[in-house]
C-alpha cells in the first residue's frame, strides 16, 4: 500500500524532546515501513525516519527565528501532498483542518487523526468537511453534535521496548509532573498536591512564550530546589528517568485533553498516574489498577497512600496491550483497509497503485 504521511511543521519527526504528534507520526510511519508499505513522509527536513522525506522546511519551525509566518509553509506542504495524490493510495493528514479544503479536489482518500479540540472557529471548517473520515485518538474527544463522519477511535502507542522499567521507586520517593507548563496541563495544581501531602515535586517541560506569564505567576515562585524542583525541558531519557524514580506521576489537567502521552509513558516505567478524571483519561488509566481518577486535588492527595498497593509489572503490561506501536499500527491498517474496501465497492474498478492487495502486509 502506498501511504503518505502528512505531520505539522512546528516540530521535527520524531521529536527531541516535547511533541507528542510528532512522536505519534513517527513511530506509525516506521512501523508501517517495516511492514512493507510504501510510505512518503511529508515533514521538516531534519526529520529522521524510514519512509521517504519530502520537506518544503529544512528544519523545525518553532527552531527557525527567520520564520515569520507559518501558514505559509502550511500551504506550501499540503500543496505538495495533493500535487502528488494520484501516487498514494491512501494519504494521512495529521495537520487538523489544513488538509480538509484540498481533500475534496482530489479522488485519492484521505484520513485525518484528530490530535486537537474543537474551538468556534475549526468548528466552522469541521462542519464543511464533515462527510471526510476523521479518526479520534480517544472516544472522549468527539463532539456529537458535529456530526462528523467519526470511521474510528486509534489510540496513540509508543515504542515501550525504549522506556527502561523501574520496578521500585527511588529514594528519597517523590512525585513527577511532565508536561508542559501551561494552565491547562495543571502544574499549578500538581504544586498543591504535593505541598498538601507533604512530598516532594520533581517537574520537567517546556515554557511557551505564550505561558511565560502563568509559569512566572503560578509555578515559578513554588519552585525552591527541596520540596518542588524544576528540571526544565526533558529528553527522553530524561523522560523515562523523571517518571520512572517516581511514586506516581500526577496528571492534574483542568481540560478535555484528547490524550495524554504522559500517562503512557509513565505506566510504560512502571510508574502509576494520579489523574483528574477529564477528558480521554478514563480510557487511558485503569482505576484501581494502573493509577486513580480523580475529581479534585483532595482526592488526588488522598490517591498517594493507596499508590503502593498498586503492582508497577502491570502497569507496563497494561501500555504493551493497549498502547503500543505495534497495537496502534494494527489500528490505522484496519482504518486504511476499511476506507479502501469502501471506495472499491462505490466505483467498483480500484486497484491498489502499489499493485499490492487490501490485506494488511
Amino acid at each position: 500500500m502506498r501511504i503518505a504521511q502528512v505531520a505539522p511543521l512546528w516540530e521535527r519527526v520524531p521529536p527531541p524532546a516535547y511533541g507528542g504528534i510528532e512522536l505519534v507520526v513517527g513511530l506509525l510511519t516506521d512501523e508501517l515501513v517495516r511492514r512493507g508499505h510504501e510510505v512518503t513522509l511529508f515533514a521538516t527536513g531534519d526529520s529522521i525516519s524510514l519512509a521517504k522525506l519530502v520537506s518544503v522546511h529544512p528544519r523545525a519551525l518553532r527552531l527557525d527565528s527567520s520564520v515569520k509566518e507559518y501558514n505559509i509553509y502550511e500551504m506550501l506542504q499540503v500543496s505538495a501532498v495533493y500535487e502528488r495524490a494520484d501516487e498514494f493510495d491512501i494519504i494521512h493528514s495529521h495537520m487538523g483542518c489544513a488538509s480538509l479544503p484540498y481533500a475534496k479536489l482530489v479522488k485519492t482518500p484521505t484520513i485525518h487523526t484528530l490530535h486537537g479540540i474543537f474551538t468556534t472557529d475549526n468548528e466552522k471548517m469541521f462542519q464543511y468537511a464533515k462527510v471526510q473520515p476523521y479518526v479520534s485518538i480517544s472516544d472522549a474527544q468527539r463532539e456529537a453534535r458535529l456530526g462528523m463522519n467519526y470511521v474510528s477511535t486509534v489510540y496513540n502507542g509508543i515504542d515501550v521496548s525504549s522506556y527502561k522499567f523501574y520496578p521500585q521507586p527511588d529514594e528519597p520517593p517523590y512525585l513527577a509532573f511532565l508536561g508542559r507548563m501551561s494552565a491547562e496541563k495543571g502544574p499549578h495544581l500538581a504544586i498543591e498536591i504535593a505541598k498538601k501531602a507533604g512530598w516532594r515535586l520533581k517537574m520537567a517541560g517546556k515554557v511557551d512564550i505564550v505561558d511565560k506569564e502563568y509559569f512566572a505567576k503560578e509555578v515559578e515562585p513554588h519552585i525552591d530546589g527541596k520540596q518542588v524542583e524544576y528540571l526544565g525541558e526533558a529528553n527522553h531519557q530524561q523522560k523515562n528517568v523523571l517518571m520512572g524514580g517516581a511514586v506516581a506521576t500526577l496528571f492534574p489537567i483542568t481540560w478535555r485533553e484528547p490524550f495524554g502521552l504522559v500517562m503512557v509513558e509513565s505506566m510504560a516505567s512502571g510508574t502509576p498516574v494520579i489523574a483528574m478524571k477529564l477528558g480521554s483519561t478514563t480510557e487511558v488509566i485503569a482505576h484501581g489498577k494502573t493509577g486513580f481518577l480523580c475529581t479534585n486535588v483532595d482526592e488526588c492527595v488522598d490517591a498517594i497512600a493507596k499508590v503502593p498497593d498498586l503492582d508497577r509489572y502491570a502497569c507496563r503490561e497494561y501500555v504493551q496491550n493497549r498502547f503500543s506501536k505495534e497495537a496502534m499500527t494494527d489500528g490505522y491498517e484496519e482504518v486504511y483497509r476499511q476506507i479502501l474496501k469502501q471506495r472499491f465497492a462505490k466505483n467498483g474498478h480500484y486497484r491498489s497503485k502499489a499493485g499490492l492487495s487490501l490485506s494488511s502486509r
